[in-house]
């Protein structure tokens, strides 16, 4: 009778499949505590982010070195949204990855309290990991002291074939309204929890928003690389019509434009 019972219970809540095998992808998600292979992995080729040389160069460099195991930092790109900071992570862990790197990304979501697990279950490989954090932020206080704990400090930081590549739309991660919620005693407080967090990047990665002689090059990048013949004029007017010049807007064009075009990218 308990064994019909056990097996109920598990039909109900079945357990958590298996993590997958850590030397076996490129590319990863953290998700439930669980370890997977992410489906797709195809970043855009390193040539055709525009705009972004210096931070290029600078993560590329950074990444290399983690992979070759010697000392690298934990990163933190940030600014204005569609500049291609997401774009340029997974960029750079390919363009290594060609190069037969042992570097993996693991896409990480926003469940800090879950990083510990990971750890452990990564620390042990031969391999090195980009333990990715997009577009992160933060609802309290707290959560960034969890994450500040993490990257330097803590009982459970990063194994030393790990680190934390994270995105951001702002420099200081915790909003100033926040951090002065919790710091109500003494203000100084709250400038010292947004500045000691973002001090623990040891690469800070600025983004910020292109001219529309940057904007254009970025479309004729894309446009040239699918074969696709663009009027600048209506690039231009696309981005003005969003009331943005970005990447992301580049982009979204050049799909506009090849779906006119009837043809797939």
């Amino acid at each position: 009778m308990f064994d019909r019972i056990a097996a109920a219970l598990e039909r109900l809540a079945p357990p958590p499949p298996p993590s997958a095998d850590p030397l076996a992808h490129p590319a990863y998600l953290w998700r439930d505590h669980v370890l997977t292979a992410a489906r797709a992995f195809t970043p855009l080729p390193l040539d055709m982010l525009r705009g972004v040389d210096s931070q290029k160069q600078a993560l590329v460099d950074n990444l290399d070195r983690l992979a070759r195991g010697v000392a690298a930092q934990d990163a933190l790109l940030w600014g204005a949204r569609g500049t291609g900071k997401s774009a340029l992570v997974k960029s750079a862990v390919g363009a290594l990855q060609a190069d037969d790197a042992p570097l993996a990304l693991i896409e990480a979501g926003t469940a800090l309290d879950s990083l510990p697990e990971l750890f452990a279950e990564i620390a042990p490989v031969n391999r090195a990991f980009a333990i990715f954090i997009d577009d992160l932020g933060f609802d309290g206080v707290s959560e960034a002291r969890t994450l500040r704990s993490l990257l330097e400090g803590g009982a459970e930081a990063r194994p030393a074939n790990a680190r934390l590549i994270v995105t951001a739309n702002r420099r200081h991660l915790v909003p100033r309204d926040i951090a002065e919620q919790d710091s109500a005693i003494n203000p100084r407080d709250s400038i010292d929890d947004q500045l000691a967090l973002a001090d623990r990047f040891g690469l800070s990665l600025g983004f910020h928003a292109i001219d529309q002689d940057g904007y254009l090059a970025i479309v004729e990048g894309y446009a040239a690389a699918h074969g696709l013949p663009f009027d600048p004029a209506e690039a231009v007017n696309w981005a003005t019509r969003r009331g943005s010049r970005s990447g992301r807007v580049a982009w979204q064009y050049i799909v506009d434009l090849a779906g006119r075009a009837g043809k797939a990218l």
